[in-house]
């Protein structure tokens, strides 16, 4: 029953005054149940947070995957260097000349932007050299490990047609508390719709025009993959010829191990365009997805690169000076 309960909230967490409850009910448990089990993994640290997941570019940020090249003796510190920036929100050591990926995120209001905000990292950290990869396309953007063991290889990637909407500052206060972890309890939304000082009914409409204009991609339950027992999780880069790599990329994005499928671009020191996130328990297991993806796709080489370290794995805090105050700190001389 834990892996009927923690694949549900994966997917799409309820967003009704008692959301345990509706769980409860549709796998047949009551509703204490359910909040003890979640509860439990909550505590034993397999479930990260609970909460709305936001897209970055349709909230105004700039955001993209960066690679430094450090050299080893100088990683711990570089690491901490980087995880300063409220803007980096993931941040592994992987194995290769380039051995520090992470994604950086800054505001419209950024004073530097993001090209300088990397340049400035770069030089702080002392890399002797990096590559900057934005998102040219999406293909998919879904972390839902398989913890009931299905054995699906294969899932449908849908194509969401999103609604225009221009936020105002309800929706700005709505994002900045829904993006909080939430408490595993009966009523988990009531302490949000109060500090806002609305009714549930327009937090809950609020909510649902935020996903229904993609600003919101969904709200759900976030694992921590080594304390679910995926420990095998590779990053992998495929070189693709360039009039293919969409429809490559379509291709690849419906492994059910694959989170996240992007074409980037290539760079003289990097050939690699495609990337595909896969998970696995063991490097067998993913190594097995790898292989599947191989004999699907048509690419010239790939490159599978497993995390070694984990520095840093949060949410992006929307709609504050967290960044701000980080650009300031840095104009005094208090980063470095």
């Amino acid at each position: 029953m834990r892996g009927k309960i923690l694949s549900y909230i994966q997917k799409n967490f309820p967003l009704i005054p008692r959301p345990f409850k509706k769980i409860a009910d549709d796998l047949g448990l009551t509703e204490d149940e359910v909040i003890k089990i979640v509860s439990y993994e909550k505590e034993a640290n397999v479930i990260r947070q609970i909460s709305a997941i936001f897209d970055t570019k349709r909230l105004g940020y700039k955001s993209t995957l960066a690679a430094f090249m450090i050299d080893k003796e100088d990683i711990d510190e570089a690491a901490s260097i980087i995880n300063s920036h409220p803007g980096v929100s993931h941040n592994y050591e992987r194995d290769h000349d380039f051995n520090i990926w992470f994604t950086l995120a800054v505001p419209p209001d950024s004073k530097l932007g993001l090209e300088k905000t990397l340049e400035i990292l770069a030089k702080l950290t002392k890399a002797k050299d990096f590559i900057m990869l934005p998102t040219i396309k999406m293909f998919k953007i879904s972390v839902k490990l398989d913890v009931e063991g299905s054995g699906s290889k294969k899932e449908k990637v849908q194509k969401t047609r999103y609604k225009n909407i221009k936020l105002n500052k309800l929706h700005q206060k709505i994002i900045r508390y829904a993006q909080e972890d939430i408490e595993i309890v009966n009523t988990p939304f009531l302490n949000m719709v109060e500090k806002i000082g609305i009714d549930y009914d327009t937090f809950f409409d609020t909510l649902k025009e935020l996903l229904e204009s993609g600003v919101m991609r969904r709200y759900a339950c976030i694992l921590n993959h080594r304390r679910a027992g995926f420990n095998a999780n590779a990053m992998v880069a495929w070189d693709i010829d360039e009039t293919k790599a969409e429809a490559m990329g379509k291709k690849a994005a419906k492994f059910y191990a694959v989170s996240h499928c992007y074409l980037r671009p290539k760079y003289p020191n990097w050939p690699y365009n495609l990337f595909t996130m896969c998970h696995g328990k063991t490097e067998d297991e993913t190594n097995s997805v790898i292989r599947a993806i191989s004999e699907e796709i048509e690419y010239k080489s790939y490159r599978a690169l497993y995390s070694t370290r984990e520095f840093k794995k949060v949410r992006i805090k929307y709609f504050t000076d967290d960044i701000i105050k980080w650009e300031n700190a840095l104009d005094k001389g208090l980063i470095s």
